[in-house]
């Protein structure tokens, strides 16, 4: 069986660090409110100019790097961003360029936080199709971008930032015990467009518009919804949670990730947290929390990884991978 395997990850976080307290004399709030509501401590946010693609490509070409490969090695560049540099053309395209890759395609993918679970469903279907051997898989956002700095509600939350991974085929015996992606799990439901959205775009105000956010909704959504999705990978493989050696959840709130865990009868050591150092990055949050596990050696080869993550759409999904 075809299997699509993680053989490197990387990721590239801007040099600037704001932390709660310099968020504190620009907003009415405080550390000690938004490490109690979220658990974050500090966020990266791109320096002026420094764009999307820029921070894509600084996370691929470490995951290249990592994995030892050149950009006649790459087929597929898939960049999961809800904050493209241009409405067109792809922001992927840009990355494909800024690597020297001038083989195989290149395209962006939108589904918000879910962002980076829908592209590495999607570049395994297209690698388990023969259409793909090796891909980079990308999530990248500068949310700094879209956020009103004066709502207190949304600005403690988001930053920006950026990882990736390389996918590659790999011919398996098509059993739990295969490396590489063992099952995913994707969602939408588009009737919930107004408890998280952004209030602009091209086609309807012409300008970018900011975040917007009803948060108490959002959490009992993202509670259920990830329950549910992380129940849908464990059934899909006979897999129980004890089989599971590392949960790297959407780093969009530790009370979030802490609820999940404990549906799971998790040992909070084996949660991958990251939302503490890094904030919300949207489609980049997962990746990141995994290339962090993976460099401090925390993440080994042979490990089952639970991915998930729920977003604005809503979009939800999950994946289930041996490392």
């Amino acid at each position: 069986m075809r299997r699509s395997v993680i053989t490197a990850t990387g990721s590239y976080l801007p040099e600037r660090i704001v932390t709660n307290a310099e968020l504190a004399e620009k907003v009415d709030t405080s550390d000690e409110w938004i490490v109690a509501r979220s658990g974050i401590k500090q966020r990266h946010i791109a320096a002026d100019g420094e764009l999307t693609s820029d921070l894509a490509t600084k996370a691929a070409q470490a995951a290249m790097d990592s994995a030892g490969l050149t950009a006649d090695d790459i087929d597929l560049v898939l960049l999961a961003t809800a904050t493209p540099d241009e409405t067109f053309p792809a922001t992927a395209a840009t990355v494909q360029k800024n690597l020297g890759i001038t083989r195989g395609f290149a395209f962006d993918l939108q589904a918000v936080c879910t962002g980076f679970i829908y592209a590495l469903a999607t570049a395994d279907n297209f690698i388990k199709a023969g259409q793909v051997t090796r891909a980079l898989v990308i999530g990248a956002e500068t949310f700094s971008r879209i956020i009103d700095w004066e709502d207190r509600t949304t600005c403690v939350l988001f930053a920006d930032g950026a990882g990736a991974i390389v996918l590659e085929v790999s011919e398996q015996e098509g059993t739990n015990q295969d490396r590489g992606v063992l099952t995913s799990h994707l969602h939408a439901d588009g009737r919930h467009h107004d408890l998280l959205y952004v209030d602009g775009g091209p086609s309807s105000t012409q300008t970018t518009g900011y975040l917007r956010m009803a948060g108490r909704e959002v959490f009992k959504h993202a509670v259920n919804n990830l329950a549910s999705v992380v129940g849908e990978a464990l059934e899909a493989t006979g897999l129980e949670p004890h089989d599971i050696d590392w949960l790297i959840p959407h780093q969009a709130n530790k009370r979030i990730i802490d609820s999940t865990g404990r549906k799971l009868k998790m040992d909070p050591a084996k949660v991958v947290v990251t939302v503490d150092i890094h904030g919300n990055t949207s489609a980049a949050s997962v990746p990141l929390a995994l290339d962090v596990a993976v460099r401090d050696g925390r993440v080994k080869k042979g490990d089952v990884l639970l991915l998930e993550a729920m977003g604005g759409g809503f979009t939800w999904g999950s994946a289930l991978v041996r490392y």
